[in-house]
Order: C-alpha cells, then sequence, then structure tokens
C-alpha cells in the first residue's frame, strides 16, 4: 500500500545521490583529521562511523548493505585484526530473542490468531465514532507489543478501511472525513507506541539491550519485566493522550455520526470457532510472555517475587534468547490437526524465509559499530571531549536527549539511528561522570516516538500509503505528539523509570567507569 508513497519519499533518487557524493568526502576529511596524533584509529573509527551512518540516514545502499561495511573496514584498517571476532558480534543472544520472538509472531499470522485477538477487543469497545477509534489503537497496541508493528497496521488497515468505506457509503465522504483521518492515524500511532512497552516489541528495544551489555559488562541486567514496568506508564499516557486528541480536539466527529459493527462482527464470526491451531498458538504465546516478564528477581520494595532462572545451577545463562528460542522449537514439534491444511506442524521450515533477515543484519552492523567504538578509543577521545558537560541537570539532559532523537527519527531509520546514537551517549554519560541509563534509556523510547512524517516509522507509511491522509494532516497531530511524547518519556522516566532502574543522578556507577 505504501509503494507509490516509499517510491516518492523514501528512495528518493536525489537523496540517494547526496549520500553517495558525501559519504566518502566526509569518510576521507576524518581519515586524515589525525583526531588523535597518540592514536591513529580514532580517526579511522570515525571515518568509518560518518560512512555508515550516512549511508544508513540516505540509504544510498540498502540498509541491511550499509551493516555489512564493518566486516571488510574493520580488518583493513586495522579496528579489529581478527576477523572471527567481528564475525561473532553479529550473532548474539539478542538476535535469538528477536527470531524466536517474530517465529511465534508468524505462527500467529498463519493461523489468524492474531486477527481474533484484534477483532474481538474492537468488537467490545462500544458503538460511538471515539469508541470504535480507541478499540482499533487499543487492540493495535496490543498486538504490536509482541508482533512486528508493520504487520499489525498492515493487518488493521483492511479492516479500517472497510469500516471507512461503508460509513462514507451511509453518510457521505464529508461526514466521514474526520472519522476516518482518526482512525488510520491512531492505528499507526497505536502501533508504534505499543512496540515501546516491550523488549521485542521494536528493534531499537532490542539494539539497546545488546549495546548496553557490550558497552557495559558489569552493569545490572535489563530484564523484560522492569522494562515493561518502566514503559507501560508511558504507553499508556500516550495512548489515552492520542486518543482524546484526535477524537476529540483535532478531528472530532460529528455525534450523529453512528457506527455499523456490523462489518467487525461479521468478520469476527467468520474465523468460526477457535481451533486446535490457534488454541495451541495463544497457549505458547503467553507461557512465553509469562517466562520472559518472571525470569529474573521482580522487587516491590520489601517485597519479591524470586525469579525462575534460580532454580538453575548457572541462573545468568538462562536469558530471554534461550527463552524464546525454546518456545519457538515447540511450535516445530506440536502437529496440527486441521486436514485440509498444507501444514503438518504448527510451524514449518517455511517460516524462515518470512524471518526479516535485512532487520538481522542491521541489528549485527550495529553491534558492530558499537563495538569499533570502544576497541579504537573513539568512545574515550568523545568522552574527554565532552567532560565539560558534568554537573548538567539530568531532567533538561534527558529532555534534550528525547527531542533530538524524536525529530531525527523523523528522517531516518529508527533503528540504524539508535546504533549510532548510543556508543556516542555512552561516552557523554561517562564524560558527565553520570549513570548511562539517563541517557541511554530514554533516547531509545524516543526513536520510537517520531509521528510527524510518512518516513518517520513503518505504520505511518502504510496508513499514508492508503490514500486517505493527506502529508498536512499526518505534520499537524504528529508535531503536537511528538511534543507530548518527548515530555511524558522526561518526566515519567525521570520520576519513575529512574527509581525502577536504581538509577541516582549524583552517583557515577563503578559499572560504567571502566
Amino acid at each position: 500500500m505504501s509503494t507509490k508513497f516509499t517510491a516518492k519519499f523514501k528512495n528518493n533518487v536525489s537523496f540517494k545521490t547526496v549520500g553517495f557524493i558525501l559519504a566518502p568526502i566526509i569518510f576521507t576529511l576524518l581519515w586524515n583529521a589525525n583526531l588523535d596524533p597518540t592514536n591513529p584509529l580514532v580517526s579511522k573509527m570515525a571515518a568509518i562511523a560518518s560512512l555508515m551512518a550516512i549511508f544508513w540516514a540516505t540509504e544510498a545502499i540498502p540498509l541491511a548493505a550499509t551493516s555489512l561495511l564493518p566486516i571488510v573496514l574493520f580488518p583493513v584498517m586495522g579496528i579489529m585484526k581478527n576477523g572471527n571476532s567481528i564475525a561473532n558480534v553479529y550473532f548474539n543472544n539478542i538476535i535469538f530473542l528477536f527470531i524466536g520472538g517474530f517465529i511465534i509472531a508468524l505462527a500467529m499470522e498463519r493461523w489468524n490468531l492474531h486477527k481474533r485477538i484484534a477483532l474481538f477487543i474492537i468488537n467490545k469497545t462500544g458503538k460511538s465514532p471515539s469508541q470504535m477509534i480507541f478499540g482499533f489503537m487499543l487492540g493495535t497496541l496490543f498486538l504490536s507489543m509482541w508482533i512486528s508493528n508493520t504487520a499489525t497496521t498492515v493487518m488493521m488497515l483492511p479492516v479500517a478501511m472497510a469500516i471507512i468505506i461503508k460509513m462514507e457509503d451511509s453518510f457521505g465522504v464529508k461526514k466521514t472525513y474526520k472519522f476516518s483521518i482518526s482512525l488510520l492515524l491512531g492505528i499507526a500511532y497505536a502501533a508504534s507506541i505499543g512496540g515501546a512497552a516491550t523488549l521485542v516489541g521494536t528493534p531499537p528495544n532490542l539494539v539497546f539491550v545488546k549495546l548496553f551489555k557490550d558497552l557495559f559488562p558489569n552493569a545490572p541486567e535489563i530484564s523484560f519485566a522492569k522494562w515493561m514496568l518502566a514503559t507501560l506508564p508511558i504507553v499508556i499516557i500516550m495512548l489515552l493522550f492520542i486518543w482524546f486528541l484526535l477524537t476529540k480536539i483535532l478531528y472530532k466527529t460529528s455525534k450523529n455520526l453512528k457506527i455499523d459493527r456490523s462489518i467487525v462482527q461479521k468478520e469476527y464470526k467468520a474465523l468460526g470457532k477457535l481451533s486446535y491451531e490457534e488454541k495451541t498458538v495463544a497457549i505458547i504465546f503467553v507461557i512465553t510472555a509469562v517466562l520472559w516478564i518472571t525470569r529474573v528477581d521482580i522487587n516491590f520494595g520489601n517485597f519479591k517475587i524470586p525469579g525462575w532462572r534460580n532454580l538453575f545451577s548457572n541462573p545468568k545463562s538462562m536469558n530471554d534468547g534461550v527463552t524464546a528460542i525454546f518456545m519457538a522449537l515447540l511450535l516445530f514439534l506440536i502437529p496440527v490437526k486441521n486436514k485440509k491444511s498444507n501444514y503438518k506442524t504448527i510451524v514449518d521450515a517455511s517460516v524462515f524465509k518470512d524471518l526479516p533477515w535485512s532487520v538481522i543484519l542491521l541489528f549485527g552492523g550495529g553491534f558492530a559499530l558499537a563495538k569499533g567504538f570502544q576497541v579504537s578509543g573513539l568512545s574515550e577521545y568523545i568522552g574527554t571531549h565532552l567532560s565539560s558537560l558534568e554537573g548538567t541537570s539530568p531532567l533538561s539532559t534527558i529532555l534534550g536527549i528525547s527531542s533530538v532523537m524524536t525529530f531525527t527519527t523523523e528522517f531516518t531509520s529508527n533503528t540504524a539511528t539508535t546504533q549510532m546514537i548510543i556508543p556516542v551517549l555512552a561516552s557523554v554519560a561517562v564524560a558527565m561522570k553520570t549513570n548511562p541509563l539517563i541517557l541511554i534509556i530514554p533516547a531509545t523510547l524516543s526513536a520510537s516516538f517520531a509521528f510527524m512524517m510518512p518516513v518517520a516509522t513503518p505504520p505511518n507509511a502504510v496508513v499514508f500509503g492508503s490514500g486517505r491522509i493527506k502529508m498536512i494532516e499526518m505534520i499537524k497531530a504528529g508535531f503536537i505528539i511528538n511534543i507530548i511524547g518527548i515530555l511524558v518519556i522526561t518526566f515519567v522516566f525521570y520520576f519513575l523509570g529512574m527509581t525502577l532502574f536504581a538509577v541516582d543522578p549524583s552517583v557515577f556507577p563503578e559499572w560504567a567507569k571502566n
């Protein structure tokens, strides 16, 4: 649906040409800059980082292809002399967490469980236009916490369009116009914020977990449960605000407009009874979510719920990636009962062709880049030159970081931007002698909170590609939501998130000093 839009904006030939011309020039200038006379690797790494950043931002070559550059450039330029060490950086437990989670998500899609969940939520949320929109947003948000926000949006869009067309036939295009804008924008925005709520919901979150562990190996683990506790308040506040803004202020729908829910009910009934395969996937899905949430200890002040990983002799080896792969493997073993199906088990080998390997390579490139920042000394160089930031107010720092990330990712890949910025922010935090989480977590969340431009996120692109939304309408709503998102992330993280992650702005943790 977004083909025309993508061709016009995201794959703009002139924009790519700028990347092709600019990247080698900046690369050459930094190569010869001699940033640190005592360590020539600093200039070389800065040149590689700039080359990848420009290629990622302009998509001069495919994002995944840019991600492979370290495999060639690191040994050639002496950043990492061992080719095996570079290759090992690309595949790790976070990648397996992504693969396992995506296999479970594909199983939900294969057996239509995701559609049943969405239609059920929509059908139970009232008859008025605003209630119907809230139902769509709630269903979209919940699904995007667990499966790709792009897939969620693509799935919800046909149902939404069917309702819009039915409304237009009954009340006319003019009366239905504001309803259709609110509904389509609500779906896109709910998909983006829903993904931020879990570690598997959106690529920037997975990038954060892995890079943080690589940069600070002695830091406390960021668990699935702790992340959800910190982010759910942000997501809930944003959901309510976006719904209120769209339906009550910007695109208020006439009270005389009555929703015909027969379309949703018809589609839900067409699914029939819950099949054995759907039940099986639902059970696997729920168990996986519970295992992710309860893997590590959950502390509520003086009360603690022990994590199940303590049952093993080596608890730290039981990470979320192990859980994801184990539960995904079960799907390959459980036979189907539907005799009309072409599949013999819940998922089979064909699922691997649907895995987003380009995103996996994109992850790997980011991990390699972060490793290059470390081993070359570029992180230390950046930190040394930003030491003047020490003493800056944590609140103003979070506000600034969130603002920069939100508006930067309006025009660039949020995954690539997150991969580029986290090593830099780590260096800045060390220079400021503050806890790196104060900078890195708000930046990660802000990468998913870009709502203005169609190119900002795949959900934005999908609904814009429907042809029902004008650019100015998305910009008008998105700009306001961007500002509110920045403020919500800043204040909720400052007053709640810092407590949950045991962050004291006045204390420079031991794990960050080296």
